[in-house]
């Protein structure tokens, strides 16, 4: 039997004209998903994660410092920044009137990551790209037109809707079961994410009452309404103080007696701790990077760069190579595909780390890859000229009286 969304997605395809899916602005995006525990989760609820917001903040704050370039194909196989064409200076410094390039990409990889789609419209001027605007998803309703085509109805702050066609959009699905609508992993996720959060309130809830277990007030008689009420006003006065560290006095007749679940037996730190593990796992981020160090992790020598290497490989590259294909579709043309293309940067997170770029850097000079000029270049430097434009190799196991022969001194003047 079908379920309501399955049923209501069939009569909107088989619809002849557009008809608005369930994907997109949709009431999800408004309640929030219900979970098992009984928390709504959505996307503003899940950010209230310390967790879920060092994850996203992470791998968006990461890939929106990489240099997304676009580059041209030179007849020798080599390529070199097309600093020449519109499209340079729009993925470099500002896609947009209100946005830098890190603004751009940091929001676009955030909705990906949160909501499973990211949405840009692409302003073109004489067919050259003038500008990429941001969308929000929460914000955008998919239309199923004839031929299978998508449009994208836009819904902005004032109400105003607005249709764009898939050859105006920039659509980056994340993973999908289709190819073409991406998952929302706050939707997917709801049970994990919903778990913490009944973990915090119930942390919260703890620490509120002063670390105090729920006492119950027993009296040796039937109470009438009139005495319940007074007997009310009493015990508030001594809960007070025993959460204030003072000693009450209980009157003759009242015994207190501790009830529930102390948060030790309760493992409600340990909860917590699994929590965060789980929302890592949703991400695919080491807990050390988010500040969390768990049982089994390390935080020092080969293990800490081993991570990190499948961080970039496992984590980084795949959100990398989606962003990269879906922009040279949709930003290029098939006639411009063949000379140009866009790629990010990965060298750039080299920059932070000194010793591994001068490493990198030696090797490559050494074993002729790159010049010392465009090592140079890289660092912002200005060329030294010369025998530094010559890619070079180090000279080994030649005997002892020829070392030192056939050398020259290089000067700048030269």
């Amino acid at each position: 039997m079908k379920t309501f969304l399955q049923a209501l997605d069939s009569a909107v395809r088989s619809q002849s004209k557009p008809t608005i899916t369930v994907a997109g602005n949709s009431w999800r995006h408004i309640l929030g998903s219900m979970s098992t525990s009984g928390e709504s989760v959505s996307v503003e609820t899940a950010l209230k994660l310390d967790a879920v917001w060092a994850c996203v903040r992470l791998i968006s704050e990461t890939i929106s410092t990489l240099p997304l370039t676009l580059y041209e194909r030179q007849s020798d196989g080599s390529r070199k920044p097309a600093s020449g064409h519109p499209l340079y200076s729009v993925l470099k410094t500002q896609p947009n009137a209100h946005m830098t390039s890190v603004n751009y990409t940091q929001a676009l990889v955030a909705s990906l990551l949160l909501r499973g789609n990211g949405y840009t419209q692409i302003k073109r001027q004489n067919n050259k790209v003038t500008s990429l605007n941001f969308l929000m998803p929460n914000r955008m309703s998919l239309v199923w037109a004839e031929h299978d085509e998508l449009l994208y109805r836009y819904t902005d702050r004032s109400g105003q809707q607005f249709e764009h066609t898939s050859k105006e959009m920039l659509h980056i699905a994340a993973f999908s079961l289709d190819g073409r609508i991406g998952l929302s992993p706050i939707q997917y996720g709801a049970n994990t994410f919903g778990s913490a959060m009944s973990a915090d309130k119930a942390a919260s809830g703890t620490f509120k009452n002063g670390l105090m277990p729920t006492v119950a007030f027993k009296v040796d008689r039937v109470l009438n309404k009139d005495q319940r009420d007074v007997f009310k006003e009493y015990a508030s006065e001594v809960s007070g103080a025993m959460n204030a560290g003072k000693s009450p006095i209980l009157e003759q007749g009242i015994s207190a007696e501790t009830i529930g679940i102390n948060p030790a037996d309760a493992q409600l730190l340990e909860s917590r701790n699994f929590s965060v593990e789980s929302i890592c796992r949703w991400f695919r981020v080491p807990g050390w990077m988010i500040g969390y160090a768990g049982k089994g992790q390390t935080k020092w020598g080969s293990g800490m760069e081993q991570e990190m290497i499948g961080f970039l490989t496992f984590t980084l590259r795949p959100w990398l190579v989606l962003i990269e294909q879906a922009m040279n579709k949709s930003l290029l043309s098939p006639a411009e595909r063949t000379k140009y293309y866009i790629e990010f940067n990965i060298e750039g997170l080299l920059r932070a780390d000194s010793s591994a770029r001068a490493d990198f850097y030696s090797k490559m000079v050494n074993n002729g890859i790159y010049t010392r000029d465009e090592v140079r270049e890289m660092e912002n430097l200005p060329k030294f000229g010369g025998v530094a434009g010559q890619l070079t190799v180090q000279k080994q196991n030649v005997p002892i009286d020829e070392a030192g022969t056939d050398q020259k001194i290089i000067t700048k003047d030269q």
